[in-house]
């Protein structure tokens, strides 16, 4: 057991807890209180002389282990650059838990991340919902497969335009899509009637997202690429989520009314390429304050991971609520991947993930003291 006492605790869930303590036991929050007392033996207990507590924070969207720290090449499985249909590609088969950035994100309070392919390809491949610590990926799977990959505007077009194939257009790249969509859907119904032909492992892996299983993780950058990929969603009747939605702030009146989740980001840094013109770290709250569901991600490792706190508190210095921001990198990305039963926030029953922090995590010198990922403390620098 664990026993983390004097905390100014952020649960997420209710209001702050000023000064309390948090139990845990067997991977889980077993208690969360202004007082607890405990009598038990072999019990680990901390007095965290008023630090904070926040949940385990969570980057919605990012390739961890998949473009491996100061390799290159060798390390390099995020794109898989010959076919612009590749949904049979799975995350967890490409990610190196023993990379030197899952250290960084575990010291800068990231306890789960939603990781996978990038956006060479119309569609890309599987993404999985990992936790941060581990050998085995296998034993760090929170969701696999949890989305399919997809992606509009400049990529894939400069990547097959660049070899002279398909797609060298937006056109194309929407036709690509629609047509692997159609194409599952019919050998959908060919397995249903038993009558299922030819084993097609391509189409095989598109199944969940057209059962509703999985969304759709669009790449969507520019205001008519994000609404393309809406078009498409609704086409078919699947589940979307906006990943980087970099213009939504442009088409805000219309993001609200569709009614889909976008995940912010990657907002620091140079606009390496046209459709970035209007990156703005604005965007999250202005969604916010309209009513959309907003993560903000660090695209790590655009970003690296460990600063995922501080593009939220980028979003806070441009306009956000402060407590709202907070929300975008702890329980809406959880909300948003669907695993909010298991983590994003300080509750009796959910995995203990914790980051406990010397001073507000939007405080650029605040630090992580204390990261914990399934009731296991994993950082500890008051030892």
């Amino acid at each position: 057991m664990l026993l983390l006492k004097n905390l100014k605790i952020y649960t997420m869930e209710e209001n702050v807890i000023e000064k309390g303590s948090i139990l845990i036991k067997n991977r889980k929050f077993l208690e969360i209180s202004e007082t607890i007392d405990v009598n038990e033996k072999n019990i680990e207990v901390y007095d965290m002389n008023g630090m904070i507590a926040t949940p385990g924070l969570i980057d919605a969207h990012c390739h961890l282990g998949m473009f491996e720290d100061a390799i290159g090449f060798e390390g390099n499985d995020v794109n898989e650059m010959t076919n612009p249909i590749t949904p049979e590609l799975r995350a967890i088969d490409g990610i190196n838990p023993m990379d030197k950035t899952f250290t960084e994100a575990i010291a800068g309070g990231v306890t789960t991340v939603s990781t996978g392919p990038g956006s060479a390809n119309v569609i890309g491949g599987q993404f999985a919902i990992i936790k941060t610590h581990g050998v085995s990926i296998d034993e760090m799977i929170v969701k696999a497969p949890s989305a399919m990959k997809c992606a509009f505007g400049e990529n894939p077009k400069r990547v097959y335009n660049a070899m002279k194939k398909s797609p060298s257009t937006r056109m194309a790249t929407a036709a690509e899509l629609r047509k692997t969509l159609y194409e599952a859907l019919e050998y959908d119904t060919k397995i249903r009637r038993g009558d299922d032909g030819k084993f097609d492992f391509r189409l095989k892996a598109m199944l969940p997202v057209i059962h509703r299983d999985i969304p759709l993780k669009a790449h969507a950058h520019r205001a008519d690429d994000i609404l393309t990929a809406i078009r498409i969603a609704k086409e078919f009747d699947v589940d979307l989520t906006l990943d980087h939605c970099t213009e939504g702030h442009l088409i805000v009146d219309i993001l609200k009314n569709e009614k889909y989740p976008a995940i912010v980001g990657p907002t620091f840094g140079h606009r390496s390429k046209f459709e970035l013109k209007n990156k703005s770290f604005t965007t999250p709250g202005i969604l916010n304050k309209a009513g959309v569901k907003v993560a903000i991600m660090t695209d790590s490792p655009v970003i690296p991971l460990q600063h995922l706190n501080m593009c939220a508190a980028l979003a806070v210095r441009s306009g956000m609520d402060e407590n709202e921001a907070l929300k975008a990198i702890t329980i809406n990305p959880a909300e948003i991947l669907k695993i909010d039963n298991k983590v994003g926030s300080i509750k009796v029953g959910k995995d203990a993930d914790l980051a406990i922090w010397d001073n507000h995590p939007f405080d650029i010198q605040s630090r992580v003291v204390i990261t914990v990922i399934n009731g296991k403390i994993i950082k500890n620098e008051i030892e």
